[in-house]
C-alpha cells in the first residue's frame, strides 16, 4: 500500500472501528464470530464503494472494486456462520466428549422420568470396552415448587381475606352529593328504638354513663371516652359548647362512600349506611375534623395500636354495602394488615337503652329531717325623730328672710320684720 493510504484519517478511523468490532465479536462468539464480523464490515465497505463510486477507507474506488469486495464479504459471512455452528457459542464453552450413538441412547433411557416426575437412574449392564469413551449422565432432581401465597392462607373471617374480595376502581365524581338529601337527616332513628343514633353510640362507647331522667334511658348527660383515634381519655358532658368534644365519626366517610359505590344504592340503603353502628365510632372531635372525608390512603388514626381494628372496620363496612376501594387505598390497608394478618372482621357491638335509675341518673338531693329553725322576729321600728322647735333668735338682730319666725331663749315669739325706711329686716316681737 502507498504511504498516502496510511496518512488518510479515514483509514485509521475505519481500522480502529473494525478492530473494536472484531474484538467484541471474538469475545462473544469465537473465531466464527470474528469471520462473520469481518464479512459484515467488508460488505458495508463494498456496498458504499459500489453505490457512491467514492474511495472508501480501504482505498478502493469504483463499482467494480466495490462489487468484488461485497461478493467476498458474503463468502466470509457464510464461512463464519459455518465455523460458528461447528465450534459453538464461544471459546469458553465446554464441549461434550464424543460418544457413540448407542451409548447416548442407553444413557437417555436410563434417565427416563418416573410417574412421580423425578428422574430415577436405572442400572445398566457394563458395556463392552471400546476405543470410544462413554458419557455418564447424572440425573438432575426436579425441585419441589414453592406454593404461591394466596387468600387461602388466611382464614375467611380475617380482614385481609375480606380485603381481597373488594373490587378495585377509581373514585367516582362528587356530582349530586348532598349529605341530607342522599343519606337522610343526621342521626335518624333507623332502628326504631325510640332514641337517635348519636345517643345510641354514646351509650355504647362511653363508660360511667349518666342518663337524663325522663328520656327512657336515651339521652347521655355525662360519661368517659377512651378515644380510639388518639388514645386519650375525654370527660364528656352534654351542653352548649361541651358536647362537641366527643363526636360520632363515620368510619367510612359518607363522601368517600358516595364516590365508591353508594350512588348505586337505594335511599333506604344509604340511610342505613349513615346510621349503621358498624360504621360509627365515638371519637375526639378534633381528630374527627382532621380526618374529614379521607380514606385509608390519606388518613389513619394517630394511635397506631388501633390502626388494624380501624382498617378492618372500613373493610367490613365496604364489603357489607358492596362498595369498592381505590388502588392506593387497598395498598394502604394491606400495609397496615401486614403487621396483623390475623385481624378479624369488625362487629357492630351492642346498642341498648339504659333505664332511668340511680345507677345511671344523677341522684336527687335528699330532704333534711332536722326541725326547721324558727325565723327571727321582725325588728321593732325606730321611733320617728322629734320635730324641731322654733328657731332661737336674739331680739333686734338682723334677719332674713322677712316674715320668718323664731323665739327668744325664754320662748318669746319673734318675727323677722322690715320697717319702712330700714335697709334690712330685724327680729321683733310679733
Amino acid at each position: 500500500m502507498t504511504k498516502s493510504f496510511w496518512r488518510r484519517p479515514a483509514t485509521w478511523v475505519g481500522l480502529s472501528l473494525s478492530a473494536v468490532l472484531l474484538l467484541v465479536a471474538g469475545a462473544g462468539t469465537g473465531i466464527g464470530g470474528i469471520i462473520m464480523m469481518a464479512g459484515f464490515i467488508a460488505l458495508f465497505t463494498g456496498g458504499y464503494t459500489f453505490v457512491t463510486r467514492r474511495r472508501s477507507w480501504l482505498a478502493l474506488q469504483g463499482r467494480r472494486a466495490g462489487a468484488g469486495l461485497a461478493i467476498g464479504a458474503l463468502v466470509a459471512v457464510f464461512l463464519g456462520s459455518g465455523v460458528y455452528a461447528v465450534t459453538g457459542h464461544g471459546p469458553g464453552v465446554a464441549r461434550s466428549a464424543p460418544s457413540t450413538e448407542p451409548t447416548s441412547r442407553a444413557a437417555a433411557a436410563s434417565t427416563a422420568p418416573t410417574a412421580t416426575g423425578r428422574s430415577t437412574p436405572i442400572p445398566s449392564t457394563t458395556p463392552t470396552p471400546s476405543s470410544s469413551p462413554t458419557v455418564t449422565v447424572t440425573p438432575t432432581p426436579t425441585p419441589t415448587p414453592t406454593p404461591t401465597p394466596s387468600s387461602s392462607a388466611h382464614p375467611s373471617n380475617t380482614a385481609l381475606a375480606l380485603l381481597q374480595t373488594l373490587p378495585v376502581k377509581g373514585r367516582a365524581p362528587k356530582t349530586g352529593y348532598d349529605r341530607t338529601v342522599v343519606f337522610g337527616p343526621a342521626w335518624k332513628d333507623v332502628d326504631r328504638n325510640g332514641c337517635d343514633t348519636r345517643n345510641d353510640i354514646l351509650r355504647r362507647d362511653l363508660a360511667k354513663v349518666t342518663i337524663k331522667p325522663g328520656t327512657h334511658g336515651c339521652v347521655v348527660l355525662t360519661g368517659t371516652l377512651r378515644d380510639p383515634y388518639t388514645g386519650t381519655t375525654i370527660a364528656f358532658q352534654r351542653g352548649q359548647g361541651t358536647s362537641t368534644a366527643v363526636q360520632i365519626d363515620h368510619v367510612v366517610a359518607l363522601m368517600d362512600a358516595w364516590q365508591s359505590g353508594a350512588q348505586q344504592l337505594t335511599q333506604a340503603q344509604r340511610e342505613a349506611l349513615a346510621n349503621d353502628p358498624l360504621n360509627l365510632l365515638a371519637v375526639q372531635g378534633r381528630a374527627n375534623e382532621q380526618k374529614g372525608a379521607g380514606n385509608a390512603a390519606t388518613w389513619l388514626p394517630k394511635n397506631k395500636a388501633y390502626r388494624c381494628a380501624y382498617v378492618a372496620r372500613q373493610i367490613t363496612v365496604k364489603a357489607r354495602y358492596r362498595l369498592w376501594v381505590t388502588a392506593p387505598e387497598r395498598d394502604a390497608m394491606a400495609r397496615v394488615l401486614a403487621a396483623c394478618p390475623g385481624q378479624k372482621i369488625a362487629t357492630a357491638g351492642t346498642v341498648r337503652l339504659m333505664p332511668d335509675a340511680v345507677a345511671t341518673a344523677p341522684a336527687p338531693k335528699k330532704a333534711s329531717t332536722a326541725p326547721a329553725k324558727p325565723k327571727p322576729a321582725p325588728a321593732k321600728p325606730k321611733p320617728a325623730p322629734a320635730k324641731p322647735g322654733p328657731r332661737v333668735v336674739r331680739p333686734g338682730s338682723f334677719c332674713t328672710p322677712a316674715g320668718s319666725t323664731g323665739a327668744t331663749a325664754k320662748g318669746t315669739p319673734m318675727r323677722c320684720i322690715l320697717k319702712p325706711g330700714e335697709p334690712r329686716a330685724r327680729w321683733r316681737s310679733g
